[in-house]
Order: structure tokens, then C-alpha cells, then sequence
């Protein structure tokens, strides 16, 4: 179907995920987000030329906040997708965009930027395979409140989705009863050969000790059991982050932006 201003809308997950595989660590959260797990909480818009797509913006619907995810390096013609998708949008959404895309939203919404990400792909996974995980468990379903808390206190801006639980793919480390440290995913696709890393977090008085390190590592043995790829978002300023991700084997790939779009309609009736 193509809209009156026009975009696509797409529904063919190999139309989609041929597209996508162009660039598998750009589009990492995406190809994962055709599994049918994540599914059902996404909606795709696409650009033709030619008949051919040629750019994808993917809103994620499975979050209290919806998430847009806008990432090309023909920023042009992905732009040009965004401008004519504006109307369709939910009125307040998250935003990950490449540099610049953001503008589009110059005039319709109020944009507040949440910093400067970097994305990271497993590009040598023998640090992390050989890493010792021992004290790691796996977390399930029955740890929820636990590590509701352990996030309350460690990582209060978590994106942690309690379903991901569902996925067998978080970790944590406790000590003296006490869950010092978690690691898991955002997403996960056997079927696809992709996973994403998310919700690494330790507990303030803890840091600096490996605990993330660790965890982090356990995570990517789970992994790499399924999946072929794995990449991770982190905050561009955040250097000991970076650079414990790289001594695990993971390299930058790409970098972006991450921001609060709120329809101005919005913010005159709060």
C-alpha cells in the first residue's frame, strides 16, 4: 500500500529483512525485530525507487514509549521518508536517528536530545568465549521484582522489558543475597541469527570491580549458542563502557543520535 504522500507500508518480513541485511549491524534491532516475538509490536514504513526499497524507518510499539528508528547512511532519501511519515506518527515517541535526521521534526515537535550513541558489533568473540562466567545465573520470570529493584537503584532510565525474561538471555551476579549485577537483551532471534545487548547495569558501590565486564560476557556465550551477529547500543561518553566493550572484542560500527520527540500540541496542553 502506498499512502497519498508517499511512503510505503510494509508487510513482507523478506521484502523487509532483504532490505535490511544490506547493512546487518545498522539495521541489527530491526532484522531481530522480525521475529515473530517482537512482531506484532512493530509497524515498518518504507521508500520505493524504482520499484525497489530504498530506505526503512521501523516504529517499535512493544514500550509504554514508542521508539523510531531511523538509520541510513543515505540520510537523503531516508529523510525524505521521515518528512512524509510526520503526519502518522504517534504524538510523543523516542527517536533513534543519524545524524541530523532529527530536523525533521524542527517544526511539528519539541526535540530533546538524549546524547550521542555508538553502535557496537562482536566482531572477535574469543575474549568473550573464553571468559570465566562462573558466578553468573540466569535470570527468569520469578526474579522480576528483584530486578525491578536492582534497576531502581542502578539504572533508573532502564529500557528493561519484563518479557524479554521470556527469552532466557539475562544474567546477573549476586553476592551476599544480594543481585549486584544484571546483564541481558533487547533483542533476540534465533531464527534470524541476531541478538542485541541491553540493561548491562552494576550497582554504584560495585563498580569498577569486572561485574559488567562479566556478565556482559556471559550474555554473549548465551548468545552465540543461536545467533551468528550480536551488537549493542552505548552512550558515546561513556568511556569505561567503550572501552570494556572493546576489550571484549566488540568494534564501533556506527554512531547516531537519541531523542524525545514531543508533538508541540503536547506540550501547549500539559
Amino acid at each position: 500500500m502506498i499512502d497519498s504522500m508517499g511512503f510505503v507500508y510494509l508487510h513482507d518480513k523478506e521484502e523487509i529483512e532483504k532490505f535490511l541485511r544490506k547493512d546487518i549491524f545498522l539495521n541489527i534491532y530491526g532484522i531481530g525485530d522480525l521475529d515473530d516475538f517482537f512482531w506484532p509490536y512493530t509497524c515498518w514504513f518504507g521508500h520505493r525507487s524504482g520499484g525497489e526499497i530504498d530506505a526503512v524507518v521501523l516504529l517499535y510499539t512493544g514500550m509504554e514509549l514508542p521508539t523510531l528508528i531511523a538509520l541510513s547512511e543515505d540520510t537523503d532519501t531516508i529523510r525524505k521518508l521521515l518528512e512524509s511519515i510526520d503526519h502518522v506518527l504517534p504524538e510523543t515517541f523516542y527517536g533513534h536517528f543519524s545524524h541530523g535526521l532529527e530536523s525533521v521534526f524542527d517544526f511539528t515537535h519539541t526535540i530533546t536530545s538524549h546524547g550521542k550513541y555508538t553502535r557496537m558489533a562482536l566482531l572477535d568473540d574469543r575474549i568473550v568465549s573464553g571468559t570465566d562466567c562462573g558466578e553468573t545465573i540466569r535470570m527468569a520470570s520469578r526474579d522480576i521484582d528483584e530486578i525491578l529493584e536492582f534497576y531502581r537503584m542502578s539504572y533508573p532510565g532502564h529500557w528493561f522489558d519484563p518479557r524479554m525474561l521470556e527469552t532466557g538471555q539475562y544474567f546477573g551476579i549476586r553476592r551476599d543475597k544480594r543481585l549486584v549485577s544484571v546483564g541481558g537483551i533487547h533483542v533476540f532471534s534465533p531464527e534470524y541469527g541476531v541478538g542485541t545487548l541491553g540493561n548491562i547495569a552494576t550497582l554504584p558501590d560495585l563498580r569498577g570491580r569486572g561485574l559488567g565486564r562479566t556478565v556482559t560476557a556471559r550474555v554473549c556465550q548465551s548468545l552465540l549458542k543461536d545467533v551468528a551477529h550480536i551488537g549493542l547500543n552505548v552512550r558515546s561518553d561513556n568511556i569505561a563502557a567503550v572501552s570494556c566493550y572493546k576489550k571484549l572484542g566488540f568494534h564501533e560500527v556506527a554512531s547516531y543520535g537519541e531523542f524525545m520527540i514531543t508533538g508541540k500540541d503536547a506540550d501547549e496542553n500539559e
